[in-house]
Parts: C-alpha cells; sequence; structure tokens
C-alpha cells in the first residue's frame, strides 16, 4: 500500500492526460469531506463539508476545509457535485461562495433544496444549481458524469462516476447497501456492475464503517424496538436525532401517529429541514399531527413526542440544554423517556454521556444505541466493502471519509479481494493523489489545515488561540500588575494580582509578591528596565511558584505601567 510521506514536497506539474486528487478534507477525520480533482487545467470539487468541534477545541462554532489550495484557481472550477445533504458534505459551500459566488451546484432534488435554505441563511443566491437524480449524465468542462443511486441515512444519496481522458473515476460518496430500505431505494448494484464492466481505474471509497465485519442493520428493524419504546412510556417522549435524518424521523412520525400522539420540532436546523423534506414529499405528516413547540403545554405529557437536535451533546443543543435546566420550554420530570436516535461521531462521546447522566439525573430513561437498537449506521460494514469491491473489480483503490483506521482497515479490505497492494492508496487532507497512465500514485502535498469559525470570524483562530483557551479552561490564568517609576525604575505600586479558575482569594497571593518585587528589583539593578524585559521577569517569576506551590501551568497575563 502507498503511505502519505511527511516530507512530500509540492506536487510536479500535472502531465495533460493525467487525473489529480487534491482531497481537503475528509481523510483522517470524519467529517469536513471534500475532494478537488483536476484534469485539463479545470477543476471538479465533489463536496465540501463542514467537521464540529470536539471539547479540545473550546468557542469552535464549525471547522472547514482549507480552501487555501485552490484559492487562486476559483475560476478553473467547473462545479461542486453534492453527493448528499449531510452538513459534512454541504455545510462549507456557503463559505466557498463567498470566495467565487457563481460555481455551479450539481446535486439531488433534495440535496440542493437543504443547501438552498442554507445559503437563503448566507445570502447566497448568484449560484447556478443543476438538479440531477440516479441515471442522469452531465457534463462540466472535460468531466462527464455519471450518477448512481445508493442507500444512506438520507434520501436522495448518490454515487458519482467521472469519466475523463485519464480514465474513470467513481466515488461512492456516504453509502451502505440496506436491501430493505424504508424509500425503496437501493444502493444500483446493477450500475456498479455496468461500471465493472467498463473498468474502474480509480475507486474512492467510504471507509466509516470497514472496520465493523458483516452487514449493516436494516433500517426496518428500528421500528419495532422504537414500537416498544412508546408502548412503554406513560409520559412524555423526546427523541434525539440529526436534523437531517428524514428515515428517523418518519419512523418516530409513523409510532406517535399509531398511538395517538403529537409531534413536535424542538432545534430550529430540525425545524427547517424537515419542512423542506415534507413540501418535497420525502417526508409524510398527516393532518393534525404536527404541532408548534409553543402548543405542547396544551396536551398532557402521555399525547407528546418532542423531536430534537443535539444527539451529540453539543453544548448549545435543545437536548443539552434540556440535560442541563436551562431550556425555556421543556422540562424533564421523573418518567421520562429520551431516545437518542444516533450514533457516537467519534470524539463526542464524553459530550454525550453528560447529557446522558443529566437527563438520567433529572429523572428521565434514557434510551441510546447502548441499550436498544434505536440507530442503524448509514455506511456499509466489511461486508458490504467486500461485496463492492468484488462488484467493480476495480484498478486501483483510494479509501476516504474517515479516521487513519478506517481507511487502513478499508484498504486491507481491497487487498484481500485482490487489488494489488502497491495500488492501494492511503492519503490523508492535503496528500495529492494523481492518477497516470492507469497507475494511481501519490505525488505530493498541499498546505491544508484546519479553518476554524468562531461566530462571523472565518480562519482568524488559530491552533495557538486554541491552546490559549484550553489552558485558561483547564488551568484558569493570573494577571500580575505593576507599576514602575519611569525615572528611577523602582516599583511603586503592586504587585496586584488577579486570578480566575485557580486561587480566588488574594490571600492566597502572599507568598509570592515578594518574590516578584525582588525579582524586578534585580532585573532594574542589571539594567533591564525595558517593559517587555520586566514583563517576562514577572511571567517566569510567577509561573515558577505556581507550578512549585500548585503543581499548576495558568495563563499568565503581566502588565507593567510606567508613572
Amino acid at each position: 500500500m502507498s503511505h502519505p510521506h511527511p516530507e512530500l514536497g509540492p506536487p510536479p506539474e500535472l502531465p495533460a492526460e493525467a487525473l489529480r486528487i487534491i482531497p481537503l478534507g475528509g481523510l483522517g477525520e470524519v467529517g469536513r469531506n471534500m475532494a478537488v480533482l483536476e484534469h485539463r487545467g479545470r477543476l471538479l470539487i465533489i463536496d465540501c463539508g463542514v467537521l464540529f468541534p470536539d471539547e479540545t477545541q473550546p468557542g469552535v462554532d464549525l471547522i472547514l476545509p482549507d480552501f487555501e489550495a485552490i484559492r487562486d484557481r476559483l475560476g478553473d472550477v467547473e462545479a461542486i457535485v453534492l453527493t448528499h445533504g449531510h452538513e459534512d458534505h454541504i455545510g462549507a459551500v456557503p463559505y466557498l461562495l463567498r470566495e467565487r459566488p457563481d460555481i455551479p451546484l450539481v446535486g439531488s432534488r433534495l440535496t440542493l433544496a437543504l443547501l438552498e435554505a442554507k445559503l437563503r441563511e448566507h445570502r447566497q443566491t448568484r449560484a447556478p444549481k443543476y438538479e440531477v437524480k440516479e441515471g442522469d449524465r452531465q457534463t462540466f468542462g472535460p468531466f462527464d458524469l455519471e450518477f448512481i443511486a445508493v442507500n444512506h441515512s438520507i434520501p436522495d444519496a448518490l454515487a458519482v462516476a467521472v469519466r475523463t481522458r485519464a480514465g474513470l473515476l467513481l466515488h461512492t460518496g456516504d453509502f451502505k447497501m440496506d436491501q430493505l430500505p424504508l424509500d425503496g431505494r437501493i444502493t444500483d448494484l446493477r450500475a456498479f456492475a455496468r461500471l465493472g464492466a467498463e473498468g474502474v481505474d480509480l475507486l474512492m471509497v467510504d471507509s466509516t464503517n470497514a472496520e465493523v465485519p458483516g452487514f449493516t442493520t436494516s433500517e426496518r428493524d428500528i421500528g419495532p424496538v422504537l414500537n416498544q419504546v412508546f408502548h412503554t412510556s406513560r409520559q412524555r417522549i423526546i427523541v434525539a436525532c440529526f436534523a437531517s435524518h428524514v428515515h428517523r424521523v418518519q419512523q418516530v412520525m409513523d409510532v406517535a401517529v399509531a398511538q395517538g400522539r403529537k409531534v413536535a420540532y424542538v432545534g430550529r436546523s430540525m425545524v427547517r429541514n424537515m419542512g423542506v423534506a415534507r413540501d418535497l414529499g420525502y417526508l409524510t405528516v398527516p393532518k393534525g399531527v404536527l404541532v408548534d413547540m409553543r402548543e405542547v403545554g396544551n396536551y398532557t405529557p402521555e399525547e407528546v413526542v418532542i423531536i430534537s437536535t443535539g444527539s451529540q451533546g453539543e453544548p448549545l443543543s435543545a437536548l443539552a440544554r434540556i440535560a442541563h435546566r436551562n431550556h425555556d420550554r421543556i422540562h424533564i420530570e421523573p418518567g421520562d423517556t429520551v431516545v437518542l436516535a444516533s450514533s457516537l461521531i467519534p470524539g463526542n462521546e464524553s459530550s454525550v454521556f453528560t447529557v446522558i447522566n443529566g437527563l438520567t439525573r433529572l429523572g428521565a430513561n434514557v434510551v441510546h444505541k447502548g441499550n436498544a437498537l434505536v440507530h442503524v449506521s448509514g455506511h456499509a460494514s466489511a461486508g458490504e466493502l467486500l461485496y463492492c469491491y468484488n462488484i467493480l473489480t476495480p484498478r486501483n483503490v483510494m479509501p476516504v471519509h474517515g479516521e487513519i483506521r478506517h481507511l487502513v482497515a478499508n484498504a486491507a479490505l481491497a487487498v484481500d479481494t485482490g487489488v494489488p497492494r502497491d495500488r492501494v492508496v492511503l492519503a490523508e487532507d492535503g496528500v495529492v493523489v494523481d492518477l497516470v497512465d492507469g497507475e494511481a500514485r501519490i505525488t505530493g502535498k498541499v498546505d491544508c489545515g484546519y479553518v476554524f469559525v468562531d461566530g462571523a470570524s472565518v480562519g482568524d483562530i488559530t491552533e495557538s488561540d486554541l491552546k490559549d483557551r484550553r489552558i485558561l479552561g483547564d488551568e484558569g490564568f493570573i494577571s500580575v500588575m505593576v507599576v514602575m517609576d519611569s525615572t528611577s525604575g523602582k516599583l511603586v505600586a503592586g504587585p496586584e494580582i488577579h486570578a480566575r479558575g485557580f486561587v480566588e482569594d488574594d490571600k492566597g497571593f502572599a507568598e509570592v509578591r515578594p518574590l516578584i518585587e525582588a525579582a524586578l528589583l534585580a532585573a532594574v539593578n542589571d539594567g533591564n528596565d525595558d517593559r517587555y524585559q520586566l514583563q517576562q521577569v514577572i511571567r517566569r517569576t510567577t509561573g515558577r511558584w505556581v507550578n512549585q506551590a500548585h503543581r499548576r501551568r495558568p495563563m499568565i497575563i503581566p502588565v507593567v505601567l510606567e508613572a
């Protein structure tokens, strides 16, 4: 297998008949999916999603792909092809359109509708949209695209086959092979077999479940479990799931209707997305079932089901606020049932269990994937991936979508089915892969870091800023202010010391004040009267004392004023 090398340089000039793949996200993490294809001087983008922050990234709202590698070539972009409507595949589109608002957008009906609602919020309306469905073919510059139906945890998902003079590339998007999907739309294995017979030169394949043996459980198996949960609950039921999981919401809606309960949505994205799905016919809501959240108080607890966002424990989500007793409308009562109908995204485990513990402490019966079959994955497990490799018999394989362990597991499956080891390319974000004369190989690397969104700020937050935030959160901070005589250099006031998240009692610093005074006197006597140098003296002296006395490393902010 071809592994990325940390000392890779910039990729060479691309031969005219070659195809270049530049992954800008989704390889090494679950989310932020984005791949750039280059052929004959033109670019095609497949997906443009976001990654949600974990607890090590305080204050960050979203993480975007790094557009820097293509920023000076946005005029060469023929289109953005979107495989489906999940946030980790469409969420960064508005941010890329800020830099070129008229890039054509290509996707299925539901995918474009969900994106359109998002673009209106960002006031991005100039991009032309091309609605496609399975079986369609579209040409954008040197890229001939064919769209194939695949089954996923959101309706209308598509794989895309890209034909160029360099060969045929198939990108699966996120997919699984549920043989009894709720909407009856299965992954088109006949199309896969046809492409296999034609000859797939490079297969870019979803890796998220590559470590899971066998086949992914069918969505239909959840129905009886939800029915049992609803049947045994005598009070209010709250179901938390992804705001785009139309299939799961439909299942909850069907059980609620069967048991005579009203349904209310909580969470702006849930209200928006389910409104879109209902308007387009992807979600069936019987008349009189859906009520506004403000009307829930008109019904008894056993007459209500609330469908909420927050299944990943996001701090500001509806469910997290409910768990922490600071939601303005919903308050948990002993005996309420909360169903977390989603899988855990890697990195979110701590946040989710915090929410589960909070709900349980309030007396709720919490049902989740760990104790009941209330969620199944939207991704192909190892058995399905093996099946696809045998149908497609690709010449080269590039695992995508997943952490490193997922990519490696997927690569091993490809080798097991007969793909030569040297034709399986293990790349990470920014590692450039070229398809030349039928062979895929790593040829270089582009800079590709995280771009953090913090409020209205995009890209202004750095890793150093996050490190400071983590220190503030974990270790606290100390500010030390002194006033020095500008003529004599003597200390005339201070040190005045304040702290947060550390020693709140001012008396706790009585020990360090004479140490700071002595260090400043020694520095001035040595001729160090520069304000910056004196600040460093304060920082070192305070830091040494804190470490020795308390075994802590807080952020220290020294301030030197002149009188």
